[in-house]
C-alpha cells in the first residue's frame, strides 16, 4: 500500500476530487494547510499599512491506496492540480506497512 499526500492550491479543489472520484478513489482525506515553498509569500496592503503574508493557504489531501493504482492516481493528480504557474503544490508518495479498519478488524488492501 501506498500513502499518497498532495499539496495543491485551493481553487484546485474541486477540479482534483472530481479527478480523483473519476478514477476510482473512494476515500481520501482534505486539510486545510498552511506553507510555502518557491513562492516565499507576497505583500499586501492594508489601510495604507505593507505587510508581508509568508504563509499561503493550500489544500492537503491524503489517501492511501494500493500499490497497483499510486502511480495512476499520482498522474490524475497532477494533471488536475497543475495550472503551470508557480505554487501548484507537490506531491508525495511513502510506504503503507499496514492498515486496519477499525469497525471489522480487516487489514491490509482489504481495510481500504
Amino acid at each position: 500500500m501506498k500513502k499518497i499526500e498532495a499539496i495543491i492550491q485551493p481553487f484546485k479543489l474541486d477540479e482534483v476530487k472530481d479527478a480523483l472520484t473519476a478514477a476510482g478513489v473512494q476515500a481520501m482525506t482534505i486539510v486545510e494547510v498552511h506553507g510555502h515553498g518557491r513562492q516565499k509569500g507576497h505583500t499586501e496592503t492594508y489601510r495604507g499599512a505593507e505587510y508581508q503574508v509568508r504563509m499561503l493557504p493550500k489544500v492537503k489531501i491524503e489517501m492511501i491506496v494500493t500499490d497497483a493504482d499510486a502511480e495512476r492516481l499520482v498522474g490524475v493528480l497532477e494533471e488536475a492540480a497543475r495550472t503551470g504557474k508557480l505554487g501548484d503544490g507537490k506531491i508525495f508518495v511513502s510506504p503503507v506497512e499496514i492498515a486496519v479498519r477499525i469497525r471489522n478488524g480487516d487489514r491490509g488492501d482489504v481495510a481500504l
